[in-house]
């Protein structure tokens, strides 16, 4: 009976017992589970280009660790059928970091927080990372996925060239500085007679993204509106990306555009 019992009990449990008999005081440096976890926040995880990242890794349960018996890695792969990278290690007194200004807080992972630091992060910094921890002699590791988003500058502007009277007007709505390439810009317009918006089926022409050096896009929507369209007419446009809370909106009413020079504004909320 003695030894069925034995043989449900993974080597690895054993061998954390032993260790547990030989040396008392990792009783107080392992989780409290019978096994030990790590804890990631959602299986993706945003952030915006050049901003400071921290990607979380937790050990649950633990509320003092001795990071003497401790080791902690971090790898990253841009594609889930690709080799890993190492971006940051620790054991021992041996710490190195393989991408610059990567880290992990030793005074946090005393505290079971294990969440690897990144300065600057860069769109091509995107893929999956991995957390690995070993309290000798368990082991534990969890992935997420990271994404870096960049949010779209935008500009509404009449085209100079069309600024004359009686002639057709083209009404550009650019976005530029975004990523992922993935981007929808619409048009809407309402008048006096007419106050609520109404989406244009005609005249509208959206070039594809171009992909700037650094890897973000730019795309111009140009409306084209026909000389005899009421002067008073307003017009909207509204532009809907990841990296936007909530869609943008710029307008503004005919006549008067072109007096002023273009205006690059930020799509984010005054």
């Amino acid at each position: 009976m003695a030894v069925d019992l034995v043989g449900r009990i993974s080597w690895g449990f054993m061998l954390k017992l032993l260790v547990l008999v030989l040396d008392p005081v990792l009783w107080r440096t392992l989780p409290s589970a019978a096994f030990m976890e790590v804890e990631m926040v959602g299986r993706t995880q945003s952030v915006f280009q050049n901003d400071n990242a921290t990607i979380d890794c937790k050990i649950p349960g633990s509320p003092q660790l001795d990071i003497r018996i401790m080791g902690v890695t971090w790898f990253r792969k841009n594609q889930v059928n690709e080799p890993e990278s190492k971006v940051f290690e620790f054991f021992g007194n041996h710490q190195a970091a393989f991408r610059p200004g990567a880290t992990v807080f030793l005074w946090k992972l005393k505290r079971g927080d294990a969440s690897l630091q990144l300065p600057g992060v860069q769109l091509k910094e995107a893929g999956q990372y991995r957390c690995e921890v070993v309290i000798t002699p368990e082991k534990a590791q969890g992935t997420v996925w990271l994404q870096v988003v960049a949010k779209p500058v935008c500009s509404l502007f009449q085209d100079p060239a069309t600024v004359k009277n009686n002639e057709e007007k083209h009404i550009l709505c650019k976005a530029s500085g975004f990523y992922p390439e993935d981007i929808n810009i619409t048009w809407t317009k309402r008048t006096p007679e007419n106050p609520q918006y109404v989406e244009f089926s005609e005249g509208i022409s959206t070039g594809p993204p171009v992909k700037n050096e650094d890897g973000t896009y730019n795309v111009t929507s140009d409306l084209s509106l026909k000389s005899s369209l009421e002067p008073s007419v307003t017009v909207q446009c509204e532009i809907n990306h990841i990296s936007l809370s909530t869609s943008e909106k710029r307008n503004f009413t005919l006549p008067g555009i072109g007096k002023h020079p273009p205006r690059r504004l930020p799509c984010s909320p005054p």
